[in-house]
């Protein structure tokens, strides 16, 4: 009889195997490994966010505080503070005449008085890293134009600056540090008659602009400019 002769077909399936799992096992160490890197990066980021957040809040809970403090203290009573816009309308202690910028004997010794308010929220640690700048904002009513209203309200602004410093050895006058203070954190700013009010009376007036520095800005470092400069006078 003839032999007969049976050939294994899954003899070269079987040589071939270890191949095959061996590259579903590096498939599989690539798919982890991206998860990993993943997680890696979503939880780098997640942090990153978070850290940007939690500085967004103390900035804003720093300067709320500060806005706080100014509205609380007893000189602001009677004056409008605006803790949400960060402005402080003066109310009737600081009103001018039509067509006039001369600040009164009483407006001047309010705010002689009043200013130390913000030189002390300005001194606080939050002040410090907050507060840029205190723009004097000066406004006008409808009368008139609008180039003549605008530097009327300049005029205003520039009129509050120089009540400040005016002392003349009176008891309500600043000292020469705070005198110091106004110089490097008070700007001046005119609005015309932009933001006029129902009131004539109450459109001549100033307010107060709080600046801030941003979350991203830091604070210059102190410089000697200014430092022993003479004040000057109106």
């Amino acid at each position: 009889m003839l032999a007969r002769l049976v050939l294994k077909r899954g003899a070269k399936h079987e040589g071939e195997s270890p191949f095959w799992i061996s590259f579903s096992d590096l498939m599989s160490a690539l798919m982890v490994l991206f998860l990993v890197v993943m997680a890696v990066t979503l939880v780098s980021v997640t942090q990153s966010i978070d850290a940007a957040t939690r500085a967004n809040i103390e900035r804003t809970a720093a300067i709320s505080h500060l806005m706080q403090m100014i509205a609380q203290d007893p000189k602001s009573t009677g004056v409008g503070v605006d803790q949400q816009n960060f402005r402080i309308d003066l109310g009737k202690e600081v009103r001018f005449d039509s067509g006039s910028y001369t600040i009164s004997l009483t407006a001047g010794q309010f705010l002689r008085s009043y200013i130390p308010v913000l030189l002390r929220a300005k001194d606080t640690e939050e002040g410090r890293r907050w507060m840029r700048s205190v723009v004097i904002e000066g406004f006008t009513d409808e009368d008139g134009t609008y180039l003549y209203n605008l530097q009327l309200s300049l005029d205003r602004s520039r009129s509050v600056v120089c009540s400040l410093f005016q002392s003349s050895g009176s008891t309500d006058g600043l000292t020469a540090e705070q005198l110091r203070k106004v110089q490097e954190l008070f700007l001046v700013g005119g609005y015309s008659f932009n933001s006029i009010k129902m009131d004539k009376a109450e459109s001549r007036r100033v307010e107060f602009k709080i600046d801030f520095w941003g979350l991203d800005e830091k604070v210059p470092k102190a410089n000697d400019v200014l430092k022993g400069k003479e004040f000057g006078r109106c």
